[in-house]
């Protein structure tokens, strides 16, 4: 395949509308707080509170600020059967930016990001996210970890039998968030990715854009800092593609750290974002 030349142009896309800066301290490590919600909460909670896994990553973003998102370093994965994932690979990314990965299928776009939230572990080389070394994690480790990520999936991988608010609501209640913090954070993700007025409808009730907006909007519910979208355009036509572009825009301008992979050439070209392209596991950067 013929490396493809993109502009070398390596600003900053500009947010649609000035942010907060209590939203963008959201997606750092710092979630915004119901003054009144905390005050009545029981000290049972606070003290648990003390101890989740978003304080934790907090810390070790309050530890290191300077200390990039993602860097691998020397990364190989070979599968099993022989074939090659990735290929010796070095990637920093730091906090706050905004990486597109491109490639042909088969190339190691989605092995990239299968490593970084630890469904797959490198042949070699070491992984670390968020001042945490991950290559090793297992278990409840490993599952501490990912609940620092918003993961969305080409295939939307929703819950055919629980509505748009009980899919979302649902990654909150698997990381044991109290009933009036999941119905705090609910309605505003709703609202960010245009869904409040489907909240009550199933999945099967939604255009492919709406149930991949409900896929984002579960992803970025906890505030995550760092945000994985694998093709997330990929089944979408391109009004729908450039709208979950912008909605990922808009999360970054908050202050997420956001990886992409598309093989999309247009919408990679309409942005100003950094660009690497995998080929046979081999990382080039088009546009940096």
């Amino acid at each position: 395949m013929p490396t493809t030349t993109l502009s070398k142009q390596a600003t900053t896309t500009k947010p649609e509308r000035a942010v907060h800066h209590s939203q963008r301290a959201a997606f750092q490590g710092t979630a915004v707080k119901d003054s009144t919600a905390s005050k009545a909460a029981p000290e049972k909670n606070q003290t648990t509170a003390k101890t989740t896994p978003h304080h934790q990553a907090q810390s070790q973003s309050q530890a290191d600020p300077a200390a990039p998102m993602v860097a691998l370093e020397n990364v190989s994965k070979i599968y099993r059967q022989g074939s090659c994932g990735l290929r010796d690979v070095n990637l920093t990314l730091p906090k706050g930016g905004f990486l597109f990965v491109t490639g042909p299928s088969g190339s190691g776009k989605t092995t990239l990001l299968k490593l970084l939230y630890g469904a797959e572990r490198p042949t070699d080389g070491s992984i670390s996210v968020n001042s945490q070394e991950i290559h090793g994690l297992k278990g409840d480790r490993l599952s501490r970890f990912r609940r620092q990520l918003g993961v969305v999936f080409q295939d939307y991988k929703l819950i055919p039998n629980r509505t748009v608010s009980e899919n979302v609501a649902f990654a909150l209640w698997a990381q044991g968030c109290q009933k009036g913090d999941i119905a705090r954070r609910l309605a505003p993700t709703l609202r960010l990715v245009g869904l409040q007025h489907k909240a009550e409808c199933f999945p099967s009730q939604l255009s492919g854009g709406e149930q991949q907006r409900v896929s984002l909007a579960r992803a970025i519910v906890g505030t995550p800092p760092l945000i994985l979208a694998d093709e997330p355009t990929g089944n979408l036509d391109p009004e729908n593609s450039r709208q979950v572009i912008r909605i990922l825009n808009r999360l970054n301008a908050m202050g997420a750290t956001v990886v992409v992979t598309t093989h999309d050439l247009h919408l990679v070209k309409q942005s100003k974002h950094p660009v690497i392209q995998l080929q046979d596991g081999k990382l080039s950067w088009l546009r940096k």
